[in-house]
């Protein structure tokens, strides 16, 4: 995992004042920094890049349980060369406003912690699938319709069940039980905080009130008094502890309410009305649509968007860029151990579009939309004697793109607006080949967003906009001025009408395997893998 500190040097503070009124710069405040930004500081205020620092954090994959952590690096003892770097690019610049989050993955169950912020356990991943027995007792309709969240690995409410039954004296033991965006605010405030954009991922919410539920609290074994306070995002959560200003050579700024990585990856990109939508080809591919009206559906999930009072509906497919690479690693060219092959996309790109017959059920991840079942399993079907590695790397890529227009068809349905185009972002991009599958396959224009880390540009956005430095404090009308494009692929719709019939065959592969998945989920309980636990995973 990594932990990536950003800093966009958006405004000029030579004046630090602590004036505020209900969590919002006062106006006093906000006249300063306007007062202090020069014309030929606007193209810096379009957000871009100056500093970049990252750091990997390694995950746990234990066989036989969860083992306790050391204590997180985020703000500690353990070496600052990220952060470090990062601020000393800024030395000499003038002094920025700041917007912290943690990414990726913004969903993650940060361990329960002492009065201290020690730890007192290992955080728990939201790929880790060992709460399956707790998702099938506690997920139901009515808590989908109260937290936003189909069933699934991807919600800690469930896995929160599992430590409360196998591991009760974690959280008896608790001060506060915080998800990343808060443990982090927590670090560098002092105060035990979080945005609701980002504390909404625990799957405790209620989440129409924006407000954690007793009865979902309840089921994951914790009480109210031991959670986050809660901000609307965008707003200030707190001032930067004196120590850590010191020590970065920073002024003592306010840290502003943020949001999850695939909310803030939305902002970053100026996918902020239901006729655009955000598309992000990473290790998982995930896409969604901002929408003023709070609906819940089988397909997607509803999170609390960035953009205050509003929602996110968001599709999840666990295996994007994982799925194309371990196709390199395992069966592709060993010299390239896995590594993006020119030669092989190639070859992918001279088969026909439906690759003569070969048809794949990408998860190898288990599926989240649109079926959200943690048991699934992936499928190739069609193999004949005249295939070859590059029609299965293409089926590979095609199959991601069918299971992502089925999904956008439901996200449709739900805002009621159809999409005019899609705003990507991810290492995927950078595949010619795939981008255009995704194009010709969903049938929309795909728009390539320029900055790499999107959602810190989405950070960033909340920062801006709380200081009202584009008129009032509109997070929408901010994120349009900062966003920045490159290039827009748009779709071949013959090769589209080639698709059709494909993407009318591969949804019947799921209904006729389901059974066959849990006969193996079954097996693989009373045969486990000699190998450690996956996708269990902690930090």
């Amino acid at each position: 995992m990594r932990e990536i500190s950003n800093c966009h040097s958006q405004v000029r503070q030579k004046h630090h004042d602590r004036e505020q009124v209900s969590g919002r710069w006062s106006p006093r405040r906000r006249n300063r920094l306007l007062d202090d930004i020069h014309e030929g500081d606007r193209r810096r205020r379009r957000g871009k890049h100056l500093a970049h620092g990252e750091a990997e954090h390694p995950a746990a994959h234990p066989r036989d349980g969860p083992v306790r952590a050391q204590p997180h690096p985020l703000v500690g003892n353990q070496p600052r060369d990220h952060r470090g770097g990062a601020l000393q690019t800024l030395a000499d610049r003038p002094q920025p406003h700041h917007s912290h989050r943690h990414h990726p993955p913004a969903r993650i169950l940060r361990p329960p912690f002492d009065k201290d912020g020690r730890p007192l356990r290992n955080g728990i991943l939201w790929l880790d699938g060992r709460a399956t027995e707790q998702i099938r007792r506690y997920g139901s309709e009515h808590i989908h319709k109260l937290s936003g969240k189909p069933a699934g690995v991807t919600p800690a409410i469930y896995k929160m069940a599992w430590v409360k039954e196998h591991e009760p004296e974690i959280f008896a033991d608790a001060y506060k039980v915080m998800d990343v965006h808060g443990y982090v605010a927590w670090m560098l405030t002092g105060r035990p905080v979080s945005s609701q954009a980002a504390a909404d991922s625990l799957g405790l919410f209620d989440i129409q009130k924006r407000d954690w539920s007793d009865e979902l609290l309840d089921i994951a074994g914790v009480s109210r008094e031991q959670m986050a306070d809660l901000v609307e995002p965008s707003y200030e959560m707190g001032t930067l502890r004196k120590e850590l200003a010191e020590e970065w050579g920073i002024a003592e700024v306010p840290v502003i309410a943020g949001l999850g990585d695939g909310q803030a990856a939305g902002i970053g990109a100026a996918a902020v009305d239901p006729k655009i939508g955000f598309l992000n080809l990473g290790t998982a591919v995930n896409a969604g649509v901002d929408s003023p009206v709070y609906r819940y559906d089988k397909v997607f999930r509803t999170h609390v968007s960035g953009i205050p009072g509003n929602y996110v509906f968001e599709v999840l497919q666990s295996s994007g860029s994982y799925l194309a690479g371990w196709f390199r690693k395992t069966l592709g060219d060993p010299k390239l151990l896995g590594a993006p092959d020119p030669a092989l996309d190639e070859a992918a790109s001279l088969i026909p579009p439906g690759c003569e017959g070969l048809v794949t059920l990408p998860y190898w991840n288990a599926v989240q939309s649109p079926h959200w079942d943690f048991v699934a399993q992936g499928a190739v079907v069609g193999w004949r004697g005249t295939h070859s590695r590059a029609h299965m790397y293409r089926s590979i890529l095609e199959s991601i793109g069918f299971e992502m227009r089925y999904n956008l068809d439901s996200i449709e349905a739900g805002t009621g607006v159809k999409l005019s185009g899609l705003r990507a972002m991810g290492g995927g991009t950078r595949s010619l080949l795939w981008r255009q599958i995704m194009a010709d396959t969903t049938a929309l224009p795909i728009t390539v967003c320029t900055q790499d880390e999107i959602s810190e540009l989405g950070a960033a956005v909340l920062a801006m906009a709380s200081t009202g430095i584009y008129g009032e404090h509109d997070v929408a009308a901010t994120a349009k001025k900062m966003a920045q494009y490159s290039e827009t692929i748009e779709p071949d719709m013959e090769k589209h009408e080639q698709y059709c019939y494909v993407a009318k065959v591969q949804p019947k592969l799921y209904p006729k395997l389901k059974d066959v998945f849990e006969n193996l989920y079954e097996l693989s309980r009373k045969a486990p893998s000699t190998k450690p636990e996956s996708p269990k995973a902690e930090l």
